[in-house]
């Protein structure tokens, strides 16, 4: 009697160490690159919120007559948020003769 070898499924483990090393390159590659973006994003979104900051201090300012301003006063008059302010505050974001500067 002839007994027939069936050929057997699977991964061997030199197929399984292959895939998980370039996986591994891949992920080296990609990681680096993913925080550099998120340093960007971040920079990103200071310099558009000492933007937005500036614009409601030059609103405020044309509107009261008034050249000092702080982000509290902005705040009680409506031209930012408390979202905004803390925000502000997060990024270190302050008001030096009448401009929106970032610390």
């Amino acid at each position: 009697m002839k007994f027939l070898k069936r050929k057997q499924s699977g991964f061997t483990l030199l197929e399984m160490s292959i895939v998980l090393f370039i996986i591994s390159l891949l992920v080296l590659i990609i990681l680096p690159n993913l925080s550099q973006q998120r340093k960007h994003a971040n920079s990103i979104h200071g310099k558009a919120m000492v933007s937005v900051i500036q614009t409601q201090i030059d609103a405020y300012e044309n509107e009261n007559g008034t050249d000092n301003v702080g982000l509290d006063e902005l705040k009680n008059a409506n031209y930012l948020t408390a979202a905004q302010v803390q925000q502000a505050h997060r990024e270190r974001i302050v008001i030096v003769d009448g401009k929106a500067i970032q610390r």
